[in-house]
């Protein structure tokens, strides 16, 4: 998820070693960048990472050894003690890379997960050749409606949520990928113009499926700052699987006569989301995400 590196500012002289500088007075000199991720107390990663940051070095420069004036040192050494206090990397970082595009994130939506990117590699490998609508439920930073758009310029993308403050990121990475998605705020499929009925080649989602018990349970990272709503619905039984029983009784008339429903789920959840798509016409399999773990569904209509 790295960034795109920009140029080294000229502030940020990469120097040949500490040798070079010995007897300067240590009050006034440039820190040294292996000394600013060493004393930061952050996995190394992360530590160069927001160093590259703030300085605007590549990664070959900030881990080859760098002089960093104490102006950009107290700015990394400000960012380092929100990402020690829990604030998510991404959002430190302002963006994130899914598949083919770079998105800008905050804290108005989930950060885009390894899982989903795989989720979205299943949906384009299941649209038809032809033009066609896709639907994408929960759409938060845009990931999926974007990166299927970047991908098939030719169908129309469909990009809904109930947050209005992430329908306006969403459309601010669209407008900055300079991609024409249709953005609708609302609850579920009734978001959707009635017009669409029957006509959806894919409803792709990666709803809220942590169970309200399990929120509690979260990592600090997670549950402190990314969006509660976007991960735990807030009305209905609790469970996490909400938004499977609306899809699994309303999504079928809204698609097509070939489409599919492709849905991101807990890795806990496959036999209690199959059996929710058993029977009324439905076919669904659950498949496992790349560590081996229960992550997708896949539903369509008997034919």
């Amino acid at each position: 998820m790295d960034p795109t590196p920009a140029e080294v500012s000229p502030s940020c002289e990469r120097l040949p070693g500490r040798a070079a500088h010995a007897g300067v007075n240590r009050s006034t000199e440039n820190l040294f960048s292996s000394e600013l991720i060493s004393g930061s107390g952050l996995a190394f990663h992360e530590a160069e990472r927001l160093l590259g940051l703030v300085t605007g070095a590549d990664r070959s420069t900030v881990v080859g050894g760098m002089a960093v004036d104490h102006a950009l040192a107290s700015r990394f050494r400000a960012l380092v003690a929100r990402r020690r206090a829990g604030e998510p990397l991404q959002y430190l970082e302002g963006t994130v890379q899914f598949g083919p595009i770079e998105l800008e994130v905050d804290d108005r939506v989930l950060i885009p997960r390894p899982e989903t990117e795989q989720l979205w590699e299943r949906v384009m490998a299941l649209l038809p050749a032809q033009s066609c609508r896709v639907v994408d439920i929960g759409t938060g930073s845009g990931c999926l409606a974007l990166a299927i758009k970047h991908e098939r310029p030719d169908i129309h993308v469909v990009a809904t949520d109930i947050s209005s403050d992430a329908l306006d990121l969403a459309l601010g990475n669209a407008r900055r990928l300079m991609l024409d998605i249709e953005f609708r705020e609302g609850d579920g499929l009734a978001a959707l113009e009635p017009s669409t009925i029957g006509s959806v080649a894919a409803i792709v989602t990666n709803p809220p499926y942590v169970a309200e018990a399990d929120w509690a349970g979260l990592p600090i990272d997670v549950k402190e700052h990314e969006p509660k709503s976007a991960l735990v619905m807030g009305n209905g039984l609790g469970d996490g699987l909400d938004m499977y029983r609306h899809l699994g009784s309303e999504a079928s008339r809204w698609l097509a006569p070939s489409g599919v429903l492709v849905a991101e789920i807990g890795e806990l959840q496959g036999s209690d989301i199959t059996r929710l798509f058993h029977g009324g016409g439905w076919e669904a399999n659950v498949e496992r995400d790349w560590s081996g773990r229960d992550r997708f569904l896949l539903a369509w209509m008997e034919r």
